[in-house]
């Protein structure tokens, strides 16, 4: 992981392709800001939602940055969520899951049931996240993630726009068609603040009982659930319903 977070800066297509790239991300995100607003850019702390968020606040937009905090993120999602602050006077709006729901979970489960089944862990991403996440998109338009194409095998035909059919929003994908040293190159470039756990092997952050560092050689997102198949690992925030 540590090299691909260092690209050659000295690569002149590398370095034009972000201008270029970045450019297009700001034009769309000026459009969503003046065209479906109320719009919120949901904010997992990696570091494709930072180089949005960069976009966001160096750019004055009216976006509304959120972050769900399911209760179990590792400590270094808030230390970075404390760096916003510092970085850009930015207070992330943050989410919370209804008690009640993880507490059920919880009594039927147990607190890390979710590794017992694909269905209890989808059942824990429901109560921590999916359902947090539509109160977070409640009276919204637009709806702003940090995924990407070449993520995974249940991202590959990821388009820039489509309509969230579940949460009656656009759902808009700026960086759909970004690589990994795209992003990192504009991280370094701009000198965007990023989460200590990129250092330590993990391109893909989510909860800490549910994500791990890879190998070298791994998919960039083999640490997440990687006790299931790779095929069908989401946590239900992108799957139609």
């Amino acid at each position: 992981m540590a090299d691909n977070m260092n690209p050659d800066l000295n690569d002149a297509a590398l370095v034009a392709s972000v201008k270029a790239k970045s450019e297009a991300a700001l034009a769309l995100l000026q459009k969503i800001a003046a065209d479906y607003g109320p719009a919120g850019l949901a904010n997992s702390l990696g570091a494709e939602d930072m180089v949005l968020t960069h976009l966001i606040v160096k750019n004055k937009l009216p976006i509304n940055i959120f972050s769900l905090d399911t209760g179990r993120l590792p400590t270094e999602t808030y230390d970075l969520m404390g760096r916003l602050k510092r970085h850009y006077g930015l207070l992330l709006t943050l989410y919370y899951p209804n008690h009640e729901n993880v507490e059920a979970f919880t009594r039927t489960h147990g607190i890390n049931g979710f590794y017992d089944s694909v269905e209890n862990r989808k059942a824990c991403c429901h109560a921590r996240k999916v359902e947090p996440l539509q109160r977070a998109l409640k009276g919204k338009k637009a709806w702003i993630t940090g995924m990407r194409a070449e993520q995974s095998e249940t991202r590959a035909e990821l388009p820039v726009q489509s309509f969230d059919q579940g949460n009656g929003l656009e759902k808009f994908n700026p960086l759909a068609d970004w690589t990994e040293a795209e992003v990192w190159a504009f991280i370094r470039l701009n000198d965007v603040p990023y989460s200590k756990l990129h250092e330590k092997g993990y391109p893909s952050i989510g909860c800490a009982p549910c994500t791990r560092a890879i190998q070298p050689g791994e998919h960039v997102r083999a640490g997440r659930w990687w006790w299931e198949s790779a095929d069908g690992k989401e946590c239900g925030l992108h799957v139609s319903r």
